[in-house]
């Protein structure tokens, strides 16, 4: 959340991810290639985080000029440069081939297994919370804030499940398991009622708009 706030650097990356993984719902992607794709991302994210951290820590320790800090400060960036090169050779080898064999359609057609749209979905609806959170300068990733994320989540899951299967049962259950997910955030006194209520509300909007597309473009 931090870095998300207050890195010029991290902002781009959550959009570019959020706009990746969105792209990817309309490429018909292996399972290997969405670990790959996946992977990818993580790594830009998880260097960028590094590389904070450690220009933090070197600022904590001498606010002056030193050799050895400004090694760990290009060290650190260019491990996010690296991380950045791996995610577009891996993008160039993902999509590149897609692109060319249907090329003049501006709309491609969605992956049918809602495995891949519910893994979106559920990843869409993360970083959804971590964004409001840094906007409101509430809470952590895993606690507190608005909205609840643990809420977004079940209710995102539920959501799907309602979306994936004809079965009244199986979707009445996974309602009933995400409300008492809600219900232990206000009883932990971890939420208020209305981020409680704010987070079903984005996870269940976020399902409904990821499946819809699916249904659109299948």
């Amino acid at each position: 959340m931090y870095t998300f706030k207050f890195e010029r650097n991290m902002k781009i990356h959550y959009l570019g991810s959020v706009a990746v993984l969105i792209i990817s719902l309309f490429f018909n992607f292996s399972k290997l290639e969405m670990i790959m794709l996946l992977m990818s991302i993580c790594l830009v994210v998880v260097a960028e985080m590094f590389n904070t951290a450690i220009e933090k820590a070197v600022d904590l320790v001498t606010d002056e000029y030193h050799v050895l800090a400004k090694i760990a400060k290009d060290v650190a960036a260019g491990g996010v440069l690296v991380a950045a090169l791996n995610s577009v050779v891996v993008g160039y080898i993902l999509f590149y081939d897609k692109l060319t064999d249907i090329s003049g359609i501006l709309i491609y057609k969605i992956r049918e297994s809602e495995l891949h749209i519910t893994l979106i979905c559920i990843l869409l609806v993360l970083i959804a919370v971590v964004v409001v959170k840094a906007l409101t300068s509430t809470g952590t990733p895993l606690k507190g804030g608005m909205p609840s994320g643990h809420a977004a989540l079940a209710f995102a899951i539920a959501t799907a499940i309602t979306l994936m299967t004809e079965r009244v049962v199986a979707s009445t259950l996974a309602y009933i398991m995400a409300v008492l997910v809600a219900q232990s955030r206000i009883e932990g006194k971890i939420h208020t009622f209305w981020e409680t209520i704010a987070g079903a509300l984005l996870g269940v909007l976020i399902a409904i708009l990821v499946f819809q597309l699916g249904m659109f473009y299948n």
